[in-house]
């Protein structure tokens, strides 16, 4: 009845109505509740987007925790980061987000957290287990509403972000859930703010919403140069990534938005450690240093790299995918809500454009990721061999996550998707014909060990 393909590294998802049910999300509750109980915890702060399967899916799982005992509190429909902001506030034991992120309206899915911890990796297939053999507690959990959250989550923020001078931007919610929150909040601290598709809508009906990939920010590169604002700002279907257009058009990518926020923290932080995945550019590590921190290399993947800062006190970190982690300040947790006023609370102080804020560094050539597609069940065997043959060879090789390949003038990534049946790849070099013999280096040991 439970498709196992749908219990993620990171999260729970699936196609609604085939992967996922209604009578699916009861089970998962009482897994999820199951798996709380014996932990010796109970309750459980839940939200869910505005995907159209959302409420019921909510009330079905909601009655699985409740009959294993666990006490929910129902905050509505909302942005993952508020569910986050809520297991703070509430001081409940444990979360749940309904929400299938950036994908397609045809999916949902669910986020779990332990505390502010992400629950992933093991611990989602311990709770697939308890499912399968029909594994539970029993109890009768309460239920509450609290629908004043929400309130806290914007004066916190409002509280917490100091803007200078008002600023001019435009905030594309995609459809999503961060668009009822951004634009207030940017209002409320002073800035002019332009709004496209922040109406939260399940359906998607203007773009998909992920603000990481250029083609989807087409209508906010135009809005951008039609108001003649100072940035654009966008964010994915839960509101848990962002992304940056600067004055000229041109997309920010994660790395650099970090490596702007980076800049800053290290302004009045001296010596502190900056963490970033294995995805993110050469210029960015680098500049960490040269401003005189600290800067680690570490797995990607959301759940990987929030719980690695949290465990080693790490107070800023971030992806290229757009999840960037603010404890400097914050609670530590991904928030492109509360990230896009960081980077707004910049640009108040800065006399230059955003498209000069990085222009000092060297130009680097890059791809975006490259996907090949393999058998699910071969893909971590497939690129343990690639690390090997690196590390045979005498490459400066990091092995973190798959194999990151260092050379004076550029780097090569091969990594496996933790979510999907591909292998990821990517190269960034000081020329575009450097750029190019690293991929083919690359692609050439991939040929070798497939045969």
């Amino acid at each position: 009845m439970v498709n196992p393909q749908t219990f993620r590294q990171y999260d729970i998802r699936g196609v609604v109505g085939t992967d996922l049910t209604d009578g699916i999300l009861y089970l998962i509750g009482k897994g999820f509740g199951t798996w709380l109980r014996r932990r010796g915890l109970k309750s459980v702060s839940l939200g869910g987007d505005a995907r159209l399967s959302t409420p019921s899916f909510k009330e079905h799982f909601t009655k699985g925790l409740m009959e294993t005992g666990c006490d929910v509190i129902d905050i509505g429909i909302v942005a993952t980061p508020v569910m986050y902001f809520s297991i703070w506030a509430l001081k409940t034991d444990a979360g749940a987000m309904i929400t299938a992120s950036h994908n397609p309206s045809e999916y949902n899915g669910i986020k779990l957290n332990n505390g502010l911890a992400s629950v992933y990796g093991s611990e989602i297939k311990d709770i697939l287990k308890l499912i399968q053999d029909e594994d539970f507690e029993s109890g009768e959990g309460t239920f509450l509403v609290n629908e004043v959250v929400e309130q806290r989550y914007i004066d916190y923020i409002i509280a917490n972000i100091d803007i200078q001078r008002p600023v001019k931007v435009v905030v594309d919610g995609g459809n999503g859930m961060g668009g009822p929150y951004l634009p207030q909040i940017l209002r409320k601290l002073g800035c002019e703010v332009t709004e496209i598709f922040c109406d939260p809508d399940g359906r998607f009906p203007n773009h998909h919403p992920d603000p990481t990939v250029l083609k989807y920010n087409k209508h906010l590169i135009d809005k951008v140069e039609e108001t003649q604002a100072e940035a654009g700002l966008g964010m994915d279907g839960d509101a848990d990534r962002i992304g940056v257009i600067d004055e000229e058009g041109n997309m920010l990518y994660g790395d650099q938005i970090l490596n702007i926020l980076a800049r800053d923290y290290l302004e009045k932080n001296p010596g502190a450690t900056v963490l970033a995945d294995v995805k993110c550019s050469k210029n960015l590590f680098d500049d960490i240093a040269a401003y005189g921190g600290k800067p680690i290399m570490y797995k990607t993947g959301h759940a990987n790299i929030k719980n690695e800062m949290r465990n080693k006190g790490i107070k800023v970190g971030g992806e290229m995918s757009g999840h960037v982690f603010l404890g400097d300040r914050y609670l530590g947790f991904d928030d492109a809500i509360y990230v896009s006023c960081r980077f707004v609370e910049i640009m108040s102080r800065m006399d230059k454009p955003v498209s000069q804020y990085l222009a000092d560094q060297p130009k680097m050539y890059n791809t975006p990721e490259l996907h090949v597609d393999v058998p699910e069940s071969d893909k971590f065997a497939i690129v343990n061999k690639v690390v090997q043959s690196f590390k045979d060879e005498g490459y400066n090789v990091n092995d973190i996550d798959g194999v990151r390949v260092t050379f004076e003038d550029g780097w090569g990534l091969c990594r496996a998707s933790n979510t999907t049946p591909v292998l990821v790849f990517r190269f960034e070099a000081t020329t575009e014909k450097r750029m190019i013999e690293i991929e083919k280096l690359f692609r050439g040991k991939l040929a070798g060990i497939m045969g």
